[in-house]
């Protein structure tokens, strides 16, 4: 695996995607071998690329081509307009890489951003977005969405629902299976023998004694209560408005948080170009830029590609940990 490349599928090809994946190309050159899987005609104009057939071919291309494995699309692109034609390939450039990943053909696959609508729209895409669509093509039951950067790692209990779902939604089950996937991940993907794991509460003052709400001492403390009896590295539930201070920081390896903003603002608030979006519990690694698709700037030529560049590092990164596995 270590000498695959990752596979870079290419998102929406009205967005940002087509030009950052040159632009991550032009930055990382041989440091990261990887290619990009959609229409050519999609690329920027005058896009120095190298079309191959075999994901092993991406290896021998020079550094200052990007490597493409073409995949035909209905349409041509124009940046920053939808074509709802083109959405049927999006979809099945997603299925392609998941099954070249899944015969060992590439080492990682990497996602550029999709536009979930206009899948749902234009190619009755029946999935909440990118994370889904891979389980199901994975065939695993759950898995778990971390953003991670440099200085922070953070799970969301429950991702896309509503604020007053969240109550409902978060139980001790659910709780227990995010956690126990987010700590088999860190050691499998990221080399951490015993990772350190925060876990935040749901209320003000994870609950204050019962005082602002029960859930903190119901359904979370009991789950941490049963991870660190098991010899797991836990703590919680935690105050969220004291986790994310340097020093809180420097005490945890990752922070297991309630709903979507307790975890997003944090990290992105820290790192916002340099966070990336991992789906932990997969049979591969997937990584993504932690952002969307852009279609305001997309062909101006001032997008940001910095996301995507740690996605790419990230992904090898995480494939060549899975290969030093005993």
């Amino acid at each position: 695996m270590g000498s695959l490349p990752i596979a870079l599928t290419c998102g929406e090809p009205a967005g940002i995607g087509p030009e950052i994946a040159v632009k991550a190309r032009q930055i990382l050159g041989a440091e990261v071998p990887f290619f990009w899987m959609g229409d050519p005609r999609h690329l920027p104009p005058h896009t120095a690329h190298r079309l191959i057939h075999r994901p092993a071919e991406a290896m021998a291309v020079p550094a200052n081509e990007l490597p493409v494995l073409a995949h035909p699309f209905a349409a041509p692109a124009t940046p920053g307009k939808i074509t709802y034609a083109n959405a049927r390939g999006v979809v099945e450039v997603i299925a392609r890489a998941v099954d070249m990943v899944l015969k060992n053909e590439v080492a990682a696959i990497c996602t550029s951003p999709i536009n979930k609508k206009v899948l749902k729209d234009g190619a009755g895409f029946g999935f909440p977005g990118h994370t889904e669509f891979l389980a199901f093509l994975a065939r695993v039951e759950q898995v778990v969405m971390m953003l991670a950067a440099p200085e922070l790692r953070v799970v969301p209990a429950t991702i896309h629902i509503p604020i007053s779902e969240v109550p409902r939604q978060l139980t001790a089950e659910g709780l227990e299976a995010t956690i126990r996937i987010t700590e088999a991940g860190l050691r499998r993907d990221f080399g951490l023998t015993r990772p350190r794991i925060a876990v935040s509460g749901l209320n003000p003052h994870a609950g204050e004694g019962g005082a602002m709400g029960t859930e903190d001492a119901r359904v979370i403390a009991p789950v941490v209560a049963k991870l660190a009896s098991e010899g797991m590295a836990i703590r919680g539930p935690l105050p969220a408005d004291t986790m994310f201070h340097p020093r809180a920081r420097a005490t945890y390896d990752v922070a297991i948080c309630m709903y979507h903003d307790q975890a997003l603002i944090p990290i992105k608030t820290i790192d916002f170009d340099g966070g990336v979006n991992v789906t932990l519990g997969l049979p591969f690694v997937r990584t993504s830029p932690d952002h969307g698709t852009a279609l305001d700037i997309a062909g101006k030529g001032i997008a940001e590609p910095s996301s995507l560049v740690a996605a790419l590092r990230m992904a090898h990164h995480m494939a060549e940990a899975r290969v030093r596995q005993p």
